[in-house]
């Protein structure tokens, strides 16, 4: 009908290396949503790709509802995310995986869930099967630490996958930090949240560019941008080590007044240095992790820098 406002609905999707799966993507994605009353236009943000994805983007772009930035370099997801959720322009603005991990049929769930009077509607897995047992540990335990020592819940198994509102995505985009992390500020903004759980799934096509250390420098990150614990914990672990040393120090003097012993034990003298030694580095190290941070904010370099993109400037 002539007249008729027409809600949009943004799809932004962050892509490194997934040619073989941008086209499978797009289809899947406009076959699972078709009944959807949301006009979709689909934001990929290729992050330094090495692969066509460029190539297939540009091949796909020539429908008009699918945009495309491409980075000079490989600034992570962290970035990418960023990058889609400042261009999308939709009343609503979903973040999903081009590997199909993040089912598109949830969309619609999603979607009567937000019309249901939810801001935010996540989704989270109730399973990791397929995930190699040593990371889904190193995951849960992850969740457990982060939720006992920051102020800002993170749900298990929670994904990016999400829908949001207009409200909710304005509200990120003011938060103006370089150091990014996605989960918890989607958590730390607030609004009223759900969650959808499903099943584990496997990648369509190609293979994962997460590694273990990148995944645990990735939840180092979180820890640190949303958690002052592991400063507490150094200051800690520094009073009681001088407390200690105090302790010592007093008993090995009474006990050489009382019974005229002399002080042996270098053994002992040699672990104790180290170890104090040891916790004195590790200390540093922490405070030295925060400081960075700083350093790297103070710089206030962008996160990002588009090579090329089919998003006409505002």
């Amino acid at each position: 009908m002539d007249g008729e406002i027409v809600l949009k609905l943004s799809i932004v999707v962050p892509a490194y290396n997934e040619e073989e799966t941008l086209e499978l993507f797009v289809s899947e994605v406009n076959k699972q949503t078709e009944k959807l009353p949301l006009e979709k236009t689909f934001y990929f943000i290729n992050d330094g790709s090495v692969d066509n994805t460029l190539g297939i983007l540009k091949k796909l772009s020539v429908n008009k509802n699918i945009k495309y930035i491409s980075f000079s370099k490989n600034f992570g997801k962290e970035a990418a995310l960023l990058a889609g959720l400042r261009e999308a322009d939709g009343d609503y603005i979903t973040v999903m995986d081009a590997d199909l991990q993040d089912p598109p049929v949830m969309l619609n769930e999603m979607y009567t869930k937000i019309q249901e009077g939810f801001d935010i509607v996540g989704t989270c897995r109730v399973s990791r099967d397929g995930e190699p047992p040593i990371r889904s540990f190193f995951a849960k335990t992850f969740y457990k630490i982060i939720n006992k020592i920051s102020d800002t819940e993170m749900v298990d198994g929670v994904r990016d996958f999400r829908l949001m509102t207009r409200q909710v995505v304005d509200s990120i985009l003011k938060l103006k930090e370089n150091n990014r992390f996605s989960k918890g500020i989607f958590s730390w903004v607030g609004f009223k949240t759900t969650y959808l759980p499903y099943e584990n799934r496997e990648r369509v096509a190609g293979t994962t560019s997460w590694s273990f250390f990148g995944l645990l420098k990735y939840s180092i990150d979180g820890i640190v941008n949303f958690s002052e614990a592991p400063l507490n914990i150094a200051t800690f672990v520094g009073f009681v080590s001088f407390l200690t040393s105090c302790l010592l120090s007093l008993f090995y003097l009474v006990k050489t007044l009382i019974f005229g012993d002399a002080v042996q034990g270098f053994p002992t003298l040699i672990v104790l240095i180290l170890l104090l030694g040891g916790l004195q580095l590790l200390s540093i190290g922490i405070i030295g992790k925060y400081i960075a941070k700083i350093f790297l904010e103070t710089k206030k370099r962008p996160n990002y820098i588009i090579k090329e993109s089919n998003i006409k400037s505002n």
